[in-house]
């Protein structure tokens, strides 16, 4: 059949500059990003922070950790049925709350596990013998991916402590760069993780309409970047200290 549009997401900088030079048109877009600036401890990167910020860390973190669930961190052969079993049941129970239906299958983490289990980096939290909440996130080369999160329980920083600092401790142990926490959420800026730009390049065949949507990304590109600087400095960091 006959192409009527292409769509290219996450393209490295030399293949957004080849595909908006050969006419595709550009679009920027946001996420939020932690980067790790050589720290060698989570102390190294609230040293980097306002003492106002350090301190809300800190109390979430402590609230989190007092609250008798424990936190495990997972990987490779260490994940198990049971894990998944477990986070499965964490998964679909959020999803369905908020987009009302699960998308994966629980047969989807066995597959996860056996194909690239050593890019798994699994969440777990415990109260006693149960398994009451989790968070998976994937690693690639020099960065970690934060996927999906649930929980059966109601704990005060509990989903700050296992989706955001726990990814962070994760980082900074394994000499990461980058912990990607995906596109939603201002509360994750006064956390250390800042907004970033994303690319992607994209082509329709009518003209009419491809003129109607560039003239729209371009707005919106403005937009975009105008955000990013505006979200920026509302972020934690010191002001000598904020990543670049």
């Amino acid at each position: 059949g006959k192409v009527t549009c292409s769509d290219e997401t996450f393209p490295t900088e030399e293949e957004y500059a080849a595909m908006t030079s050969a006419g595709l048109m550009p679009r920027i877009g946001q996420q939020y990003h932690w980067k790790n600036e050589g720290y060698g401890c989570f102390d190294d990167f609230l040293a980097a922070l306002s003492s106002r910020k350090r301190k809300n860390i800190r109390k979430e973190r402590e609230t989190a950790n007092s609250s008798g669930i424990e936190i495990e961190t997972l990987t490779g052969r260490d994940i198990t049925s049971a894990h998944w079993d477990a986070f499965y049941r964490f998964y679909t129970s959020t999803s369905d709350r908020k987009w009302g239906k699960a998308y994966l299958e629980r047969s989807f983490f066995d597959l996860l596990s056996e194909r690239m289990g050593d890019a798994v980096v699994l969440m777990m939290g415990r109260q006693g013998t149960r398994w009451v909440c989790g968070a998976i996130n994937l690693r690639s080369g020099d960065t970690l991916y934060g996927r999906n999160w649930g929980t059966t329980v109601d704990v005060p920083m509990l989903h700050f402590e296992v989706c955001y600092y726990r990814a962070i401790d994760y980082a900074i142990a394994h000499k990461l760069t980058w912990v990607e926490a995906g596109a939603q959420g201002e509360h994750k800026i006064q956390r250390g993780y800042l907004p970033r730009a994303t690319y992607s390049a994209h082509w329709i065949a009518d003209s009419g309409f491809r003129t109607a949507v560039a003239r729209f990304l371009e707005q919106e590109r403005e937009s975009v970047a105008h955000d990013i600087e505006a979200l920026t400095e509302l972020g934690p960091f010191k002001r000598d200290n904020a990543p670049l």
